[in-house]
């Protein structure tokens, strides 16, 4: 009888287990495209899932999401593996920019803003007024949202600029080969820490190529010219450092072979749409 007994709890187990309600009530919640929240152990997308996170970056531009209030944002997911962007930037300095720095400027931009005014605020409206908040929150407000259009303008696929890209660039630039040399020139020679940045004039709506200091970036109301961000590029030392040491220029031009076309389109379509609000 006691053998029945441990027979007939066995196979109670079993179905349960089994059981589609319960595996579905234990199963975990898909991460969203761009954030995750702030216990959330964050994991980057397979390759199989890159495809339809390019798109999705695509369609949603440079704003999406990111305009929730600031307290109510929560961390990027990446939108590939770590490995995906090898050779041009190799596995375990993904991880580590990705992991500790981001993630970094992440929480520390939650923790300036709680308990203030700016956590009710978005991204936006703080850049457009950054000279009234402190520092704290200029340099990991800009930290979390520099990286995030960097990760977002990077594909593991060779991508093309558009024939629309192209004449844009040709209008502001000549070329493409000279609009290359001008944006290479900008990230190597910015001192330190900073970026590199294809933007577009908030008044004029010309291209233009600029590099900001540390976290800052063209949409902050401190900024030497004014625009909205199209292409990033981290020359932070994080950023290169494992893979090429001192060699800055070599993965600058690395960076050309993932760069992610249709997401930087994207970012210019949008312009128009919110440049009066930039003001």
């Amino acid at each position: 009888m006691k053998t029945i007994k441990v027979l007939i709890v066995t196979i109670m187990c079993i179905l349960l287990v089994s059981s589609p309600e319960i595996m579905a009530q234990t199963e975990k919640k898909p991460v969203s495209k761009g954030k995750t929240s702030h216990s959330e152990t964050t994991k980057p997308k397979t390759s199989s899932q890159t495809v339809a996170s390019d798109l999705k970056g695509a369609k949603e531009g440079i704003w999406g999401e990111w305009m929730k209030p600031v307290g109510k944002l929560e961390f990027y997911t990446l939108p590939y593996p770590y490995d995906a962007l090898e050779p041009a930037i190799d596995k375990m300095t993904v991880e580590i920019h990705y992991e500790r720095h981001h993630r970094g400027y992440f929480d520390k931009m939650q923790k300036a803003v709680s308990g203030t005014d700016a956590a009710e605020k978005n991204l936006l409206e703080i850049f457009s007024n950054m000279d009234k908040f402190p520092d704290a929150v200029r340099n990991n407000s800009g930290g979390f949202f520099n990286h995030a259009l960097y990760w977002d303008n990077l594909t593991p696929k060779k991508q093309e600029p558009s024939r629309q890209m192209i004449e844009l660039i040709e209008k502001s630039f000549g070329n493409y080969d000279s609009f290359v040399k001008k944006f290479d020139e900008a990230a190597a020679n910015r001192f330190g820490s900073g970026w590199a940045w294809l933007a577009v004039d908030i008044k004029s709506g010309e291209l233009f190529i600029t590099s900001t200091a540390n976290q800052d970036n063209p949409l902050m109301s401190i900024a030497e010219r004014r625009g909205i961000p199209l292409l990033a590029l981290d020359v932070w030392e994080h950023a290169y450092y494992l893979k090429y040491q001192n060699k800055r220029t070599d993965y600058i031009n690395s960076f050309w072979s993932v760069v992610n076309w249709p997401v930087v389109e994207a970012r210019y379509n949008q312009f128009k749409s919110i440049m009066e609000k930039v003001k």
